[in-house]
């Protein structure tokens, strides 16, 4: 199942030109409606169901169906992103609950030299 923006939960990241949604999806499916201002998937048979714009969403307004690795059939599951971590709430269809806390491991943006330790590239052996 392909993402799904609720209606009733997505406010259009409160009517900025871009949505963290259009920002993040990889694909660049999410899209802005320009009449009601909400977001939706505009291709959902592209969606390769990466959770991005579910982990991103500040309102909670997207979901994705879950993966059977984690998600057993008929449970649900909600991210709860922070700056620091991301909670994983998981609700079995039996009514038990479970959370999972994971850091955010991420690096500024331009603060990795991926060509650190290598001398220059010699431009006179180019063709």
């Amino acid at each position: 199942m392909p993402s799904y923006v609720d209606p009733e939960k997505c406010d259009g990241c409160k009517g900025g030109d871009k949505t963290a949604c259009m920002y993040i999806c990889p694909n660049d499916l999410m899209v802005l409606s320009k009449e009601d201002m909400l977001a939706y998937n505009q291709e959902p048979d592209a969606c390769w169901e990466c959770y991005s714009c579910v982990k991103i969403c500040p309102q909670q307004a997207i979901e994705v169906r879950g993966y059977v690795d984690f998600v057993p059939l008929g449970a649900s599951v909600y991210p709860m992103r922070g700056t620091d971590s991301i909670m994983w709430t998981v609700k079995f269809r039996n009514g038990l609950i479970k959370r999972f806390k994971f850091p955010i491991r991420t690096t500024p943006e331009g603060s990795i030299d991926v060509y650190a330790g290598f001398p220059p590239a010699d431009r006179s052996k180019l063709g």
